[in-house]
């Protein structure tokens, strides 16, 4: 199984996936729990929820699940949200605090599961950055995610339905998460900007302002788009056909913005 998959586009928008992946090597497999091979962390559907609305858009998908190794946590492993419940690099709990592993892996597979998916999956994101950069003079990182919407051990309540990670701000230019907040917004929807989620690791490493590269994490609350938060996790048509048209019209306003924020 090839870790990442790539699709190179003329645009100046990028969408990563890192999460969308449901592929467990066999010997993975064979350590999880019954509870972690439900797989119930996984972004479902979301590489769906995109496909085609940004004609052009460049997409890096990881195809390992994040049970394999979290491509959107640093390789260091440094906690996203120091104080508050998360998951690691190598998750050791799903999202409700309960163990997903028969065997836990050692810190010698950990490494080699770092060396064979996270760092290809970030390679291949850093070189499409590199390219989409050095022809549009900007690369607009859109980092896709998905979560239930109502999980105790991470945040009270239940989430809003767009969720704007921009970093608190340092990630891209403040035009960008204006208009994806002013999209959100204009639906009437529950949305927050920088809230319990402010971005992973991608978004923050790869925001670089700066440098000509913006980074913005959307966390939609999978009730936006699934028939159900629970198994099987199936995709609800009516529900994503309804979000999909916000979803476009936030790619497409990032990439007018991509001349006015060219570095």
């Amino acid at each position: 199984m090839i870790p990442v998959e790539v699709v190179q586009g003329d645009s100046p928008v990028i969408l990563g996936l890192p999460h969308t992946g449901t592929w467990l090597p066999a010997h993975v497999e064979a350590a999880l729990n019954p509870r972690g091979r439900v797989l119930a962390d996984t972004d479902w559907h979301i590489e769906r929820l995109y496909d085609g609305l940004l004609p052009g858009a460049t997409t890096v998908r990881a195809t390992f699940h994040r049970y394999v190794i979290d491509a959107n946590r640093g390789p260091d492993d440094a906690s996203l949200y120091p104080g508050q419940n998360t998951t690691g690099l190598v998750p050791l709990t799903d999202f409700d605090g309960a163990p997903i592993w028969e065997v836990e892996p050692s810190a010698e597979e950990i490494a080699t599961r770092k060396a064979q998916f996270h760092a290809p999956y970030h390679a291949a994101l850093a070189a499409e950055i590199a390219r989409v950069k050095a022809k549009h003079g900007v690369a607009i990182l859109y980092d896709c995610h998905s979560i239930r919407s109502v999980i105790p051990f991470l945040f009270q309540g239940v989430l809003p339905d767009f969720n704007i990670g921009t970093n608190s701000g340092a990630s891209c230019a403040p035009a960008i998460e204006a208009a994806t907040q002013e999209v959100a917004a204009a639906t009437g929807r529950t949305h927050v900007l920088n809230g319990r989620f402010k971005g992973g690791w991608t978004t923050r490493y790869y925001g670089q302002p700066g440098q000509g590269v913006h980074a913005i994490q959307m966390e939609l609350a999978q009730a936006t788009h699934l028939a159900t938060e629970t198994p099987p996790f199936a995709y609800d048509e009516r529900k994503a056909e309804a979000l999909r048209v916000t979803l476009k019209a936030i790619l497409e306003r990032l990439v007018a913005l991509a001349p006015e924020i060219r570095a």
